[in-house]
């Protein structure tokens, strides 16, 4: 195996696009290393990224919108209070995932393009409009994260390209977001179902939604049907029983000793339900 530690994204590009094997980044590690020791994967080309200026900062834009390193652990958005504030429901994705101290190395790009379909930080992504940087041997491009999952353990990145850079749009006034999920145990598992769920207001109104779920179809998804059940809505019963059956109606899931596909479907709308009323209630201006 060969270990690169470049200085810049370009020439992780290009260390990446050379390769004749089996390549793969380390930021975090939480993935690759596990499957290093579990012999899952023995890569040709490790590319260690944490070199790179700027991957382990946290910036607030001019614009009110923020832009993280890759690098950039759970742990360190979770202690971000800024970030925390304008983007808890993306914080809270990320600050499911794993032990105290997979928290510590664990980051949002590592959760995306390792293709979970149950990646915790993804659908809180997708709901906020996260977009992402990739650079590859041929420059940079930016790139919706819905647009980034392709199916398990896959993504539509190509040959030589990574992500080098994480943008969060700016909050702006009467907003909020939420995430939550089901797991059979009380920490430390892996989502049956995730739902996400980002909005704005005017007054008591619901003017703008985005509804995502993960952990119910081959990757997560925006589900656009949702988030019109909402828009328009004081979400009331009706808006949110509306919201719970387009969720449930967008799920793929598939059977297994986690959760039938009854279940998950039934979930799905359960949760939607339950993150819309956190995401209202925090843009109502709740602590929650």
């Amino acid at each position: 195996m060969r270990y690169h530690t470049p200085d810049s994204f370009g020439d992780a590009a290009a260390i990446a696009a050379s390769a004749t094997g089996i390549t793969r980044f380390l930021a975090g590690g939480t993935d690759v290393l596990v499957q290093l020791r579990s012999d899952l994967v023995e890569p040709d080309d490790l590319i260690d990224i944490k070199h790179i200026a700027g991957v382990k900062e946290i910036t607030q834009r001019s614009d009110g919108g923020w832009d993280l390193g890759v690098a950039v652990a759970g742990a360190e958005m979770t202690e971000h209070a800024g970030l925390s504030a304008d983007w808890p429901g993306l914080v809270e994705g990320m600050d499911l995932i794993g032990s105290t101290q997979v928290q510590g190395r664990a980051t949002l790009v590592g959760n995306l393009c390792n293709a979970s379909p149950a990646g915790d930080g993804v659908p809180a992504m997708m709901t906020a409009g996260v977009t992402l940087t990739v650079t590859g041997p041929n420059g940079s491009r930016e790139v919706a994260v819905e647009d980034v999952p392709a199916g398990p353990g896959k993504t539509t990145l190509a040959k030589g390209e990574l992500v080098s850079a994480v943008h969060i749009p700016a909050r702006g006034d009467n907003a909020g977001d939420a995430y939550l999920r089901f797991i059979p145990r009380t920490e430390m598992d892996i989502a049956v179902v995730g739902c996400a769920v980002n909005l704005r207001l005017d007054g008591d109104t619901v003017v703008e939604a985005r509804v995502a779920l993960g952990a119910v179809a081959p990757t997560a998804r925006l589900v656009l049907a949702a988030a019109e059940a909402i828009i328009g809505t004081t979400l009331d019963d009706a808006a949110l029983e509306a919201l719970a059956s387009a969720a449930s109606a967008a799920c793929q899931p598939i059977d297994d000793k986690r959760g039938t596909i009854e279940f998950r479907t039934d979930v799905a709308g359960v949760l939607a339900k339950r993150a819309a009323k956190i995401a209202y209630g925090r843009a109502k201006g709740d602590a929650a």
